[in-house]
């Protein structure tokens, strides 16, 4: 894998320290908790995250899935760590998982 982006590299490090991720995708400014990161089936940078608070086009709080390559403005932030609900499905976002909190973090402690 190339070098990993700037925003890929601000995205890992939040979930490493559970930190609260704000940005612009879409044209829409987002709040959010990312959980998994890594590549899409494209190798395509991508992330799996709660969206807690910010604007949508549909109902909050609910999950997506970013193309790291469409994110603009990205901070990272310490506040309330926010987690979704369970899924009934496996996601599909994110092909080749190079960090998972749920497995390579909270695992740890």
């Amino acid at each position: 894998m190339p070098s990993p982006s700037q925003t890929y590299t601000l995205f890992r490090n939040a979930i490493l320290a559970e930190q609260q991720v704000t940005c612009v995708y879409e044209g829409r400014h987002r709040e959010l908790c990312p959980h998994i990161i890594g590549t899409d089936k494209r190798g395509e940078e991508a992330v799996l995250a709660w969206q807690f608070a910010g604007e949508s086009g549909g109902p909050l709080p609910q999950w997506r899935c970013l193309k790291l390559a469409n994110v603009s403005d990205a901070r990272a932030r310490n506040g309330r760590w926010h987690e979704g609900g369970s899924h009934r499905t496996t996601q599909t976002c994110v092909g080749n998982i190079d960090l998972d909190i749920n497995v390579h973090v909270r695992k740890q402690r």
